[in-house]
């Protein structure tokens, strides 16, 4: 590659994004090592995830400068020498956790909490704050350490491409829409509940789908995203309607309680009033899931939030009802999600036709030059998944 043929999407502070010249990846760590683990992939598609969206909203410690994007899907045009498993060619899914896969959380697969990839704390990632300072993939390019133990192969070159924007999916939203289903504890017969509409409340609703769940509720206050929800076959709860979650469940179920909650929401929560109550979607869901029932928390939350309303949730505390979910003993399960623990299995429903996440979260396709625009309607809360096509190859 010749010098800088590589474009990415790098945050310029709260509110701007821009697409610009950026480095090509190099087989560096982020403090400077040489490593031979790697590989460079040529970015076939990535997509805009609403945790990139916390941090372009200025919610988080983001620096600027930050080239974005940790839902990555690509080809893999070099390797360093100590790639074995991997060849040039190959299309592969990479999660968006950076994981060493030698610590003793990557031998468990918790990958999410690798412990050496980031100086600063547990876990690692791909263009994110506080996770390592890893480059992010929205861009033409981008290096991947670790190779062999992070990337997924595609078993065929020509259903890859075909499938394309179902398996761009893979490397982030669904897995963790799925993590928040099992979590959360949904089988067969499941009454679930899920808090939010955007991608990752539908990866959710179509995992406890999938793994069985009898009912599948979606509560929102967007209109638009409600509707795409009740179109894919769930079934929509408005919040706007009032604020007694329990009654509106109990108009669909008949009891004011699920076995199973899934809060795709996190720290930006809103309550009624349409101020932000970053607590409200945990208190509501320990109200209404039965007792000894689970909740699976797959939306974020954060150890700072310069922007929050109120002071203790700038340090991450919220004013949570913990008695009452520890008089329910009900389990509440956090974390960012070890996407290598289910990006296998979700591959072959994707590729077997059984899970079409692609249309349940109305992925739209834009040029990666287009970023900026994706960002802005994903903020207005389009109900469409993005997904950035760097190299114009997604048909």
């Amino acid at each position: 590659m010749g010098h800088s043929s590589n474009r990415g999407v790098v945050y310029q502070g709260p509110g701007n994004v821009e697409v610009m010249d950026i480095d090509d990846p190099k087989f560096v760590s982020p403090s400077g090592k040489k490593i031979d683990h790697a590989v460079i992939i040529k970015v076939l598609s990535t997509n805009i995830c609403g945790s990139d969206q916390h941090m372009v909203r200025g919610r988080t410690t983001a620096p600027a400068g930050m080239v974005l994007g940790h839902e990555i899907t690509g080809e893999i045009i070099e390797k360093g020498s100590d790639v074995e498993m991997l060849n040039v060619g190959d299309i592969v899914s990479v999660p968006f956790n950076v994981a060493c896969g030698r610590c003793r959380c990557c031998r468990e697969l918790d990958t999410g909490v690798c412990l050496t990839v980031n100086p600063a704390r547990a876990g690692g990632a791909f263009g994110y704050v506080d996770m390592g300072g890893w480059v992010g993939g929205q861009a033409k390019y981008v290096m991947v350490p670790y190779a062999d133990f992070n990337l997924l192969k595609f078993p065929d070159r020509e259903q890859a491409l075909a499938k394309i924007l179902d398996l761009t999916m893979l490397s982030d939203i669904l897995p963790t829409g799925f993590h928040g289903a099992i979590t959360a504890g949904v089988g067969v017969g499941s009454v679930t509940y899920v808090a939010g509409a955007g991608p990752v409340g539908l990866a959710s609703a179509a995992s406890a789908q999938i793994l069985g769940s009898a009912v599948v509720m979606v509560g929102d206050f967007n209109k638009e995203r409600l509707a795409h929800a009740e179109k894919m076959g769930f079934v929509p709860i408005d919040l706007s309607q009032h604020d007694r979650l329990g009654e509106m469940i109990a108009e669909v179920v008949g009891v004011p309680e699920v076995d199973s909650a899934i809060d795709a929401v996190g720290f930006e929560a809103r309550g009624h009033s349409g101020k932000e109550q970053p607590a409200v979607v945990l208190n509501s869901m320990m109200d209404i899931t039965r007792v000894a029932g689970n909740i699976g928390i797959p939306g974020l939350y954060v150890t700072d939030d310069p922007g929050a309303d109120e002071k203790a949730a700038r340090e991450g505390s919220l004013s949570l009802k913990f008695g009452l979910g520890w008089s329910k003993a009900q389990t509440l399960h956090t974390g960012q999600t070890p996407v290598l623990r289910y990006n296998r299995q979700l591959m072959n429903a994707i590729l077997h036709d059984r899970l079409p996440i692609a249309k349940i979260v109305n992925a739209k396709v834009i040029p990666l030059e287009s970023a900026a625009e994706g960002y802005a309607s994903f903020d207005a809360g389009v109900a469409a998944k993005y997904v950035l096509d760097p190299h114009g190859l997604i048909a």
